[in-house]
């Protein structure tokens, strides 16, 4: 079985009651909107990938100002690239970031195609990874173990 970590850094980013989002392809088809951020290049720091990340994706520049939480999981996929069961661990760091300067744009061949900001109360409402959700219950509740309790069992 082939082990595979992937770690990336996100972004929340609230400015007047709105909450900054990229959109997506969906797997199925149609879009879905994301937290501006992704994967972190070998070597780089998580702090830089977000800064990167967020400028790439949405044209602007912003300060991380804390760290929110951390996000993980643990999934097999049961066919990889070459065929065989992928062991994968993904490891999302959560910052809530200030916008510092630039003027929103959309990224163009990317991996998101437009950038909006969206009223927080009308969020739920829209087509959107379970890490939008995630981001912000670390954002409101601010955990102090910076992780969501695991609900369930």
């Amino acid at each position: 079985m082939r082990k595979k970590l992937r770690v990336a850094a996100y972004a929340i980013c609230v400015r007047d009651g709105q909450l900054l989002l990229a959109r997506s392809p969906a797997p199925g088809g149609g879009f879905e909107w994301v937290l501006p951020g992704g994967g972190m290049e070998h070597g780089e720091d998580p702090y830089d990938t977000v800064v990167r990340e967020v400028e790439e994706e949405t044209g602007y520049l912003v300060e991380p100002t804390g760290l929110l939480g951390i996000d993980s999981s643990h999934r097999t996929f049961p066919t990889g690239r070459l065929g065989r069961p992928v062991d994968h661990h993904g490891v999302r760091l959560v910052y809530e970031a200030r916008i510092t300067g630039g003027d929103l744009r959309h990224e163009t061949n990317g991996s998101t195609d437009m950038a909006a900001w969206h009223p927080l109360a009308e969020v739920t409402a829209l087509t959107r990874v379970s890490m939008v959700d995630k981001g912000l219950t670390l954002w409101r509740e601010r955990p102090a173990a910076g992780r969501i309790a695991a609900s369930g069992s």
